[in-house]
């Protein structure tokens, strides 16, 4: 089985010089992109063993040779996936990932991956579950950033600063009258995770939490609930770095798991006790929840209503909205829509891919 050791002797063999150092150092990187993506891989190991500019041509020949791409570039291959290539080998393997010489994950190629991507989460058990976490966990984040109401000084501001510029004058180098600029403030749209963890969700909740973990770990301000019968935040727990013990701390903070449903409730409260904190900058809210919901549908719809008013977009995440023959029939989803932005499937790896490229997409002035 190819590893990344054997792929640095290829590259020494060539010329380069590639230590121990860097080919752990290049095993690591790849737990931080899409193992999936032919031009994350690329560019990850390039830019951890090329020193100098006059080697690029060899390390993308040896890259095409060893891991058995096409004759193109993978940068001018822009997202296309690693799936795609004819006769790719396993990716990463290499027994220098560690001090302890422990090897990475290795024995999934990235056409089994890709494939695994495209998986519902409630047909994968075992290692097949925990390799979609990874997935998950390393999944790219690329938000764009929003101008705010606020202006600061810039150099280069689209504005003159009038205030400023007075003030400048009334010192020593008043003669020269210099115009002060500014502009509006970029940001981060704050992002508002309700994640359902009750009886229903429960194929689907454990995974759910691992994807908020990776967009606390990856966005400016991130505030994540859960609830079943009652709204818990569980922001301080997903803090920790490790995910593990993030979703321990999870299990121990969440007294209703794999209760009852009743999501107007749980908004209503968010509404009460969290909107005037939280509700600032022009948040997303996301809402992940199949729609069942056992509490009365006039309540959810009043909720969601006052929910919609005080943030930027509503964006619903339903794992049944991945079924070709699904239709937001429960008196749930069908109290729920109205004040929806979004519905979108999150069932899959591949879903929340699509999730995430919907939260980058939400830039522009705040309203």
């Amino acid at each position: 089985m190819p590893d990344l050791a054997s792929f640095a002797q290829a590259l020494r063999s060539r010329g380069m010089t590639v230590t121990s150092d860097q080919v752990g150092e290049m095993a690591r990187s790849l737990l931080l992109v899409d193992p999936a993506q032919r031009a994350q891989v690329h560019a990850a190991l390039r830019s951890l063993s090329i020193t100098d500019p006059a080697q690029r041509e060899t390390f993308d020949e040896e890259f095409r040779r060893f891991f058995g791409m096409s004759d193109r570039s993978p940068r001018t291959e822009g997202r296309s996936g690693l799936a795609g290539s004819t006769g790719a080998r396993p990716i990463i393997h290499s027994p220098e990932a560690s001090g302890e010489g422990e090897s990475l994950s290795a024995e999934t190629g990235a056409s089994n991956l890709e494939r695994l991507a495209h998986r519902d989460f409630a047909e994968l058990e075992g290692d097949e579950a925990e390799q979609a976490r990874r997935l998950v966990m390393t999944m790219l984040w690329q938000p764009s950033d929003f101008r705010t109401r606020r202006w600061v000084a810039a150099p280069r501001g689209r504005r003159p600063d009038l205030r400023r510029t007075f003030k400048g004058a009334i010192g020593p180098e008043g003669d020269l009258l210099r115009i002060s600029r500014r502009e509006r403030r970029l940001r981060q749209r704050p992002l508002i995770v309700i994640a359902d963890v009750s009886g229903s969700m429960a194929s689907y909740a454990d995974m759910f939490l691992v994807f908020a973990h990776a967009a606390s770990r990856r966005l400016d301000t991130v505030e994540v609930f859960t609830f079943s019968t009652e709204l818990t935040r569980i922001t301080e727990d997903l803090k920790k770095r490790d995910v593990g013990s993030a979703l321990a701390g999870v299990a121990r903070t969440v007294s209703d798991w794999s209760g009852g449903t009743r999501i107007g409730e749980a908004v209503g409260t968010w509404n009460r006790e969290w909107s005037r904190r939280m509700a600032r900058g022009g948040p997303v809210a996301l809402i992940l929840s199949d729609g069942w919901d056992t509490g009365d549908p006039a309540v959810l719809s009043k909720e969601m209503r006052r929910l919609a008013r005080s943030v930027h977009k509503v964006v619903w995440l339903n794992p049944l909205a991945a079924r070709s023959d699904y239709r937001p029939a429960t008196r749930g989803m069908r109290a729920a829509l109205p004040h929806i932005d979004h519905l979108l499937p999150a069932a899959s790896v591949e879903d929340l891919r699509g999730v995430v490229r919907v939260l980058e997409s939400m830039a522009g002035l705040r309203v």
